[in-house]
Order: structure tokens, then C-alpha cells, then sequence
């Protein structure tokens, strides 16, 4: 099972800001500390007697004097005029916030909100687990499937526009008529004769042509007695035109009685010709092609396609009350669906890693634009700041480290001054420094 890490408790930006503040007066107290303690070294050797060793740290604590002093000025003209003084080329980020601020919106785009990193941040983190175990909570999925069965009345008046609907008239019959259609009857008759429900079809088919024979038995009689005189004459289909026409009807009511009968010679036929069917609409495909060219016919029917959307238009209605009733079966269906849903993610490994390549390729797909995004956001955001804003909020970020930059500079200096100075005394003798 997947623990997530522990994480530190939030810090707030203000609560982050205190503490940065307080580091960096301590950190400037520490360097300017230094700098004074350098000066202070710089005058008590004039005190000293003099020799050899007095020189040497008079060179020295000059130069780490004016080391100090320099990077001092260096650090303070990132973020303000020195003194408050309106020296050139000083105050260079507060001057410069626009194109910092362009500068560090590219930098964050192209090199850190990148297509790799942004894959392998994605990579680390189990969405289908997520995804799962949110549809596996049943107080969550309550108000997804009430806003997706909110949804369902505006996505059918889409569906119901003319267009749309001019649309699919044309496209169903192409869907439904074309090569993979024969297939599809195929399969369906075969599904039918597996349940025997072929038989039952075909005893309802028997059953209708007895109520019609019996609806019309009378104008039957009349023809067949009518066809009896036209063959016979006058003579004989007044004699036996009526016996005939009974006898006829009789033999026909036999004979669907007779179909009627479970095993019956044509129930087998039946059968037959079923199976027959099947094997050549699967095995031949111009037969599979008859078939979706006559189904693309009738769909496309003017008729046909009149009483499918009166149907549909019923069908909505239904749909549209069943949507905005809080106990309806449109709400529980959608929750009954997001929940196989979550089953599916947390228990079949090939739908976690279509979930996590489908979620990886739309955030590729969006990535382009999100990095033009980030980098105008940063851009606008820092060139939006005023002088003071920007001048704390980076001195802040680094200026803790630069007082590192002016502690380094006073020691190094002390010590480059007091090298240089001993080495030119041993090689030109006493030397001004």
C-alpha cells in the first residue's frame, strides 16, 4: 500500500517574510560588524611601534578595509542607490524589473516548467490511485453525478438543435449501414437463436398472420370463390366455388397450427436457415455489405427517420424530468457509473496506465501555451511591483548570501593585502602601501 510522506506544516508568506528579515538584519549586522572591526584594526596599528610585522598588518587591514567597502557598495547598488545617493549604474534591479522580469518569466518557462520535467513530476504522482479512491467515496461522487445530471438537459437541447440534428440523420445511416453492419445483425441474430428467441419472434410472426386470415377470412372466401368461377366457370364455381375456398382456408389455419407446434418440420427449417444466414453474412462479405447497404436504406427513410425522433423527442422529455429530480434514475446512474469506474482504475493495472498516458498527453498538449502563460504571468506580476516591493521581496530571497559576498571580500582582502605586501617588501625592500 502507497503512504504518502509526511509533510512540514504550512508556513504563511508573512510568517516566511519575518523570518527572512530577521536572518538578513542579522547577516548585514555580522558583515558591517566585520567591516568596523577591520577599520578599527586599520587605525589601532598606527599605534603599534613600528617594524616589520606593524606594516604587514597595516597593509593588510587596509586592504581588507577597502575590500569590505567595495563589496559593500557592490551588494547595496543591486537594490538601491548607496547613501541615497544617485550614483550611475546603481539601484540596477528596482531600475530593471521589466526586463528582469521578462528575463525570469523565460527562464521559469523554457527551462524549468520544461516538457521532461513536467513528465516526470506527473509520473511520480499515482493519478488513477487519486482518481480512484475519490469515485470510491460516495459523499464525493454525490455532487459530480448531480452536476453531471445537470449537465444532461443542456447537452441534449445540443444534440436537439436543427443542425445537429440535420447532422446525425446523415451520419447514422452511415454508421449503422456500413461494412461492420452485416457484422453487427450477425452477431445479434446469433445472440437471438443462443436464447431461442428467434422461435419466439417467429411464433409471434405465426400468430399475427392467423389474426389477419382471421380478420379477412370473409374476403378471402369471396376471392378464392371468385377465382374458382374465373377458372371453371359459371357453373362449377357455383357449385363448389364456396367448398373450395373452405377447404383452402381450413388447410392454411392447419398448417399454422401445425408450424405453431414446438419441433415442428418448419420451426427446424426455421432454424436452418438461420444458421445458414449467419455463416454467410459472417463468411461472405458482399452479403455483409447487402445487408448494411439495405439497413443504410431504411434508416434513411423519411418515415423511418420521422418516427425515430418522435421517439427521441420522448425519450428527452423523459430524460430532461427523470434529470433535475434529486432520488431520479439519472442521478444513480451516474453514481452507479463513476463508481465502476473507480473499481476499474483501482483493480485493472492497463486502465491506471491509459489513465496516467491520457493525463500526460493533454498536459503536453496544453504545455505549450501554459509555458507562454507562466512566463507573461511572471513577467507582468514582477514589472507590476513598485521599486520598494521588488527591492524587498529579492533582497530578501538572496540577500543573506550577499552579506557572505561582503564578509568574504573584508577577509580576503586582509589577507591578499597583508600577502602582497610582504612579498613586495622582500623583493623591492620597504614599500608605500
Amino acid at each position: 500500500m502507497h503512504i504518502a510522506p509526511s509533510l512540514p506544516p504550512a508556513v504563511s508568506i508573512d510568517e516566511a517574510d519575518r523570518e527572512a528579515r530577521h536572518a538578513l538584519r542579522r547577516h548585514k549586522a555580522i558583515a558591517t560588524g566585520l567591516l568596523i572591526g577591520m577599520a578599527a584594526v586599520m587605525l589601532a596599528s598606527y599605534a603599534l611601534p613600528p617594524g616589520w610585522g606593524t606594516a604587514v598588518l597595516q597593509a593588510a587591514a587596509k586592504a581588507g578595509f577597502v575590500g569590505g567597502i567595495a563589496d559593500w557598495f557592490a551588494v547595496t547598488a543591486l537594490f538601491r542607490h548607496p547613501l541615497g545617493l544617485p550614483i550611475p549604474h546603481t539601484a540596477i534591479l528596482p531600475a530593471q524589473k521589466a526586463r528582469l522580469g521578462r528575463a525570469l518569466g523565460r527562464f521559469v518557462g523554457n527551462h524549468v516548467f520544461t516538457d521532461a520535467e513536467v513528465r516526470r513530476t506527473i509520473g511520480r504522482i499515482d493519478i488513477a490511485g487519486i482518481v480512484a479512491r475519490f469515485l470510491a467515496d460516495p459523499v464525493a461522487t454525490r455532487p459530480a453525478a448531480e452536476a453531471l445530471s445537470a449537465m444532461l438537459p443542456r447537452l441534449l437541447a445540443t444534440i436537439e438543435d436543427g443542425r445537429a440534428r440535420r447532422l446525425l440523420a446523415r451520419i447514422i445511416p452511415r454508421m449503422l449501414g456500413g461494412p461492420v453492419a452485416g457484422q453487427v445483425v450477425a452477431g445479434a441474430l446469433r445472440k437471438l437463436m443462443e436464447g431461442g428467441r428467434h422461435q419466439e419472434v417467429f411464433g409471434f410472426i405465426l400468430a399475427r398472420l392467423k389474426l389477419v386470415l382471421a380478420e379477412r377470412e370473409g374476403a378471402l372466401k369471396r376471392a378464392i370463390e371468385a377465382r374458382v368461377h374465373e377458372q371453371g366457370g359459371a357453373l362449377v364455381g357455383w357449385a363448389i366455388g364456396a367448398s373450395v375456398a373452405r377447404r383452402v382456408l381450413a388447410q392454411i389455419n392447419a398448417e399454422l397450427a401445425a408450424m405453431e407446434a414446438d419441433g415442428s418440420d418448419l420451426r427446424e427449417a426455421f432454424d436452418e436457415l438461420m444458421r445458414r444466414e449467419i455463416e454467410r453474412i459472417e463468411q461472405d462479405p458482399a452479403r455483409a455489405a447487402e445487408i448494411g447497404l439495405a439497413l443504410r436504406r431504411v434508416l434513411g427513410n423519411e418515415m423511418i427517420q420521422g418516427w425515430v425522433r418522435g421517439v427521441w423527442a420522448r425519450l428527452r422529455q423523459a430524460l430532461e424530468a427523470d434529470a433535475v429530480r434529486p432520488n431520479g434514475h439519472t442521478i444513480a446512474a451516474f453514481e452507479g457509473a463513476l463508481a465502476n469506474l473507480g473499481a476499474l482504475l483501482a483493480t485493472d493495472p492497463a486502465a491506471r496506465a491509459r489513465l496516467q498516458h491520457a493525463v500526460e498527453g493533454v498536459i503536453a498538449a496544453l504545455l505549450p501555451s501554459a509555458q507562454a502563460s507562466v512566463a507573461g504571468f511572471i513577467a507582468d506580476v514582477v514589472a507590476n511591483w513598485d521599486a520598494a516591493t521588488i527591492t524587498e521581496k529579492l533582497e530578501l530571497r538572496v540577500g543573506k548570501d550577499l552579506q557572505y559576498v561582503r564578509v568574504n571580500g573584508t577577509l580576503v582582502g586582509f589577507l591578499v593585502g597583508g600577502l602582497l605586501y610582504a612579498a613586495l617588501r622582500a623583493v623591492f625592500g620597504p614599500v608605500a602601501f
